[in-house]
């Protein structure tokens, strides 16, 4: 345990960066999945393709595997909180139950999207011209999500070990077989969205499986024992309680986009188009301050289980301090070469001329959300869940659900849906600061 426990015991800005930077490119592959998906499809077969593999489905697939990704964040607190206080057997049960209740999470949400996509992109207002293969794109999809779930909660065991760079390697190999099958599918085959989605849950379960073996290999207290995998009850509550809230945050988000992307479908193909490839190139934003939250969870926790609570406040500080710093980076870079991007995903100059305008509207207030992904993400460490969701339910649900309701009726244009975004932001980094410095865990004094 020496090369992890330096999580408790190095210097905080080194082990937050060097645990930073394999969950930065880790996320990237995971996203390049589908921005790949976009580029191809939008390239050899055409806008409507983009809007299906991109648009709806894209927010129907990120509300529910976000949802199973927050819950089993439950178990990647326990372990790290577990594995910094050195209780093996404790890291063992939350492991086998974890790997147990991702195959069952898998197999029924598989059957469930298989036979509610269509209702669900309909009741999106998925254009006409969109629906048919945006149906075939998400039910192949959803055959895969065994694959899915199990990496995803696989690689949280890993991280919360304070080992974020193997997960990355098997992202890596299996984007490389995911780039290999949409040009085999899509360009050679010519299966258009279907072939997109076949090589999107293989190149899934592939990795899948690369993690797998490695937890059945390791000699560490985290060892995977395949004939051990069964539900505990009393771990798998308390995984449900700590991850439950943060689930359910998760849906929060993607509910509201929901909506958002229901509006803008009613603005017609081309702007359905500029969104999609704008969610794509949006993503690298994301995947930063995901990053740094994942980073201050698994320090957190680990500093928390091992009862350093100075170290892991300092740690909250310096994250926040390098997130902002990114972020502004980020949108510089963005704000005056996005346009650059947007030539990856489409030719159509309709549909570029409405995305820059989406651009360079929202970029400039990235740096208003950072706050909320930080403390909610050192928050969780601690397993307090619960206040942050409800935070979130108030100034991200609510408030976006209220504005895009009330406002855009009485303006209908893109402008007006995009507005929800800092508005609620700013809300919500506010009850965020209050809480953390004078209600929560972490400000409190030490017992």
């Amino acid at each position: 345990m020496g090369k992890s426990n330096a999580i408790t015991e190095g210097v905080i800005w080194k082990q937050l960066l060097l645990f930073f930077f394999p969950i930065l490119f880790g996320t990237f592959f995971q996203q390049l999945y589908n921005a790949i998906d976009a580029i191809i499809v939008g390239r050899y077969v055409g806008k409507e393709a983009l809007s299906a593999v991109g648009g709806s489905t894209n927010t129907v697939i990120q509300l529910i595997v976000g949802f199973f990704v927050g819950l089993s964040s439950g178990a990647t607190v326990i372990i790290s909180q577990y594995y910094g206080a050195k209780k093996q057997e404790m890291v063992e049960y939350a492991v086998h139950t974890a790997i147990a209740f991702s195959v069952i999470a898998g197999l029924v949400m598989s059957a469930a999207g298989i036979i509610t996509a269509p209702a669900v992109l309909q009741a999106m207002n998925t254009p006409e011209d969109v629906l048919g293969p945006s149906v075939t794109f998400l039910r192949i999809y959803y055959l895969g999500m065994v694959g899915n779930l199990v990496y995803n909660i696989s690689a949280g065991i890993l991280r919360a070990v304070g080992d974020s760079k193997r997960p990355l390697y098997f992202l890596i190999v299996s984007c490389m077989t995911n780039i290999i099958l949409d040009m085999l599918f899509v360009v050679g085959f010519g299966m258009g969205v279907a072939g997109a989605a076949l090589a999107t849950i293989i190149s899934q379960a592939l990795s899948a499986v690369l993690v797998i073996m490695l937890l059945v290999k390791t000699t560490d207290m985290h060892r995977l024992y395949i004939r051990n995998i069964r539900l505990d009850r009393r771990m798998l509550a308390r995984i449900i309680r700590i991850g439950f809230p943060a689930g359910m945050q998760s849906i929060m988000y993607s509910s509201s986009n929901v909506i958002i992307q229901a509006g803008i479908n009613s603005l017609g193909t081309d702007t359905v188009a500029a969104w999609t490839a704008y969610s794509k190139i949006d993503s690298i934003f994301w995947m930063i301050v995901s990053a740094f939250g994942i980073s201050v969870t698994t320090f957190v926790g680990q500093n928390y289980g091992a009862g350093k609570r100075e170290r892991l406040r300092k740690g909250v500080r310096i994250c926040m301090a390098m997130t902002f710093a990114s972020t502004l980076f980020i949108s510089f870079v963005l704000y005056f070469w996005g346009i650059y991007c947007y030539r990856l995903f489409t030719t159509d100059a309709a549909v570029i001329r409405i995305g820059i305008h989406m651009l360079r509207y929202l970029v400039p207030v990235y740096f208003t959300y950072v706050t909320i992904e930080i403390l909610s993400g050192a928050l969780r460490g601690v397993g307090d869940s619960w206040i942050p969701m409800l935070i979130c339910l108030i100034g991200i649900c609510a408030l976006r659900v209220a504005w895009l309701m009330l406002a855009v009726p009485l303006r209908k244009n893109i402008y007006t849906i995009m507005f929800s975004y800092p508005l609620t932001w700013v809300v919500t980094t506010i009850l965020f600061i209050i809480y953390y410095l004078f209600f929560s865990k972490i400000r409190g004094r030490q017992k």
